[in-house]
């Protein structure tokens, strides 16, 4: 990284090691923590040369970044280029997280859920039957609170 002093240097690094908790990309957590302690927006150019990523990961992670709500575009009337800035509101940020991560992966760990059960009853009486039908039981509850839960994780990080 380039032209960062240390307190945006931890700052972004701070970010980095969030996002790969949730299992994103480190640039992810990079991108959105320079815009975060930046106090003008940024353009694309301004993430490759300060974090030293290829123009295609920093495009790529202001889109996803942006598809989450996280940041937003602005306008620059000096030049054409678009520009980011970050969005600080946890709601917002908490809000598409689930609504673009969290959900998705619920609705297609219910149909999993749904497939596995018919694949149990097509499969008949076994040895193994009532084990496997227990824990795909357990799995279909984790799913029905994961619904639940989203919702109210939202509702409680709103300001």
């Amino acid at each position: 990284m380039t032209e960062l002093n240390e307190i945006e240097m931890t700052v972004v690094n701070w970010f980095a090691d969030g996002v790969k908790v949730l299992g994103m990309p480190r640039s992810l957590g990079e991108i959105y923590g320079l815009l975060f302690i930046s106090k003008k927006a940024l353009a694309l150019d301004d993430f490759v040369e300060k974090l030293s990523l290829s123009k295609g990961s920093a495009s790529q992670g202001l889109n996803m970044l942006h598809s989450l709500g996280a940041i937003k575009k602005t306008e620059q009337s000096a030049n054409r280029k678009v520009h980011y800035e970050a969005d600080t509101e946890l709601k917002i940020l908490v809000g598409g997280f689930i609504r673009e991560q969290v959900r998705p992966h619920l609705e297609s760990g219910r149909k999993k859920v749904k497939d596995l059960k018919n694949l149990i009853k097509k499969q008949g009486p076994s040895s193994d039957g009532d084990f496997y039908q227990n824990r795909i039981d357990k799995m279909d509850r984790w799913m029905d609170r994961g619904r639940i839960v989203a919702p109210m994780l939202q509702k409680l990080l709103g300001e």
